[in-house]
């Protein structure tokens, strides 16, 4: 087997928790892997943290107020680390020489900007931040085919259905393509139950350990929705050859139906290394610090169907992806603005997908030709949500 080649990688969301994943697998192959450029948002305490382990040559905190500190920090550790700050050096270092893969695991429309800059730069890009292609995929995937940049999509589902859509010829008999969902904290709930929860029990996922956004839309099942758009755009499948099941267990990561019968899948225990293994190292495999799956240990695997009536999240998604043009931008913004609210107590847990329908009800969708038009509806999207929620 030919050498793995040296990479040199920009953690885009380095102090959270896919951010801390690349890290450990970065550090474990010294000798082929480099963090070259860390980024966080405002955490300039554990980014500095994170410098003194790894050594980079550029670190950047996207809150400009924080630079002052990120500067002081890095000098009084006698770190070489160039430090920067702001959203456009983001994108200028993602585009840069100083990096040849970057992993873009910003949280929310934030990632956008320089997502695009390192696929336009032509880079291995292990893409982690979904809203880069719920807003804007066709523009992402058209500037990576443009580019020759690989996109090896990061979360658990896309990565799976990636390594078992290894090329062009598998994609021709594709038939379906069916996307896990754990089901989240509630799952087998009915939507009367649902009412009096808690930040605290949404952000409580059994198997995965992720940020509190991402895990209330774990709880809603938006996040499985906005993975439905995602693989849309990932793997060029319509709407009606993307489905979903209930998982329990998250060890098959998802699954693809071929015309002939045959239906591949992807399983491994519930650890994002696995995935970011096989983007580092992709056709290649590397050691990832994940453990195989014990089959006899687990014993047995469940699946059942999302029951949308009671996360009808899932269901708006799906009518956004049908919607086209800046539904999905909308459906994505309205999402934010309602799960932040529900964890400053302002709003209900039900009343997540309620704002969501009646912001996509009160915004008709538009063609977006454009990343204006996007952020345009993004903006708007974000306006009418923020509005009901006041």
């Amino acid at each position: 087997m030919s050498q793995l080649p040296a990479r040199n990688i920009a953690v885009f969301g380095a102090t959270g928790s896919i951010g801390a994943s690349a890290l450990d697998v970065i550090a474990r192959h010294p000798d082929r892997l480099r963090a070259t450029v860390l980024a966080a948002g405002s955490k300039v305490d554990a980014l500095l943290a994170l410098c003194r382990t790894h050594r980079p040559l550029h670190a950047v905190i996207a809150d400009a107020t924080q630079f002052d500190a990120l500067r002081t920090g890095l000098r009084d550790a006698g770190l070489d680390t160039q430090p920067h700050a702001g959203e456009q050096a983001l994108e200028d270092l993602a585009a840069s020489a100083h990096c040849d893969t970057v992993v873009a695991a910003i949280v929310g429309a934030a990632g956008l900007p320089s997502t695009l800059a390192a696929a336009k730069a032509g880079k291995r890009l292990l893409l982690a931040n979904k809203e880069s292609l719920v807003l804007a995929g066709e523009l992402l995937m058209q500037t990576a085919h443009d580019s020759g940049a690989v996109i090896v999509p990061i979360d658990s589902e896309h990565n799976a259905i990636f390594q078992c859509l290894p090329d062009a010829h598998a994609h021709a008999g594709l038939k379906r393509i069916v996307l896990t969902a754990s089901g989240g904290p509630f799952r087998g709930r009915h939507r009367a139950e649902l009412g009096s929860v808690t930040p605290e029990q949404a952000i409580a996922h059994p198997k995965w350990s992720m940020g509190p956004k991402i895990s209330v839309d774990s709880a809603t099942l938006m996040n499985k929705g906005l993975e439905v758009i995602e693989a849309h755009h990932l793997f060029g499948a319509p709407r009606e050859s993307i489905d979903v099941l209930v998982h329990p267990q998250s060890l098959v990561h998802s699954l693809v139906e071929f015309v002939d019968g045959s239906t591949l899948a992807q399983l491994g225990l519930p650890d994002m290394r696995t995935a970011l293994a096989v983007g580092f190292a992709w056709p290649q495999r590397i050691a990832s610090g994940v453990q195989g799956l014990d089959l006899l240990q687990h014993g047995r695997l469940d699946f059942e169907a999302p029951d949308l009536d009671a996360f009808p999240c899932l269901r708006l998604a799906f009518e956004a992806l049908q919607a086209g043009g800046t539904a999905p931008a909308m459906l994505n913004a309205a999402n934010e603005v309602a799960v932040s609210a529900f964890l400053q107590r302002r709003i209900a847990f039900l009343s997540i997908p309620a704002l969501v329908e009646a912001t996509l009800d009160a915004l008709p969708a538009t063609a977006a030709n454009s990343l204006d038009v996007l952020r345009e509806a993004d903006a708007a999207a974000r306006r009418h949500a923020s509005a009901a929620v006041a």
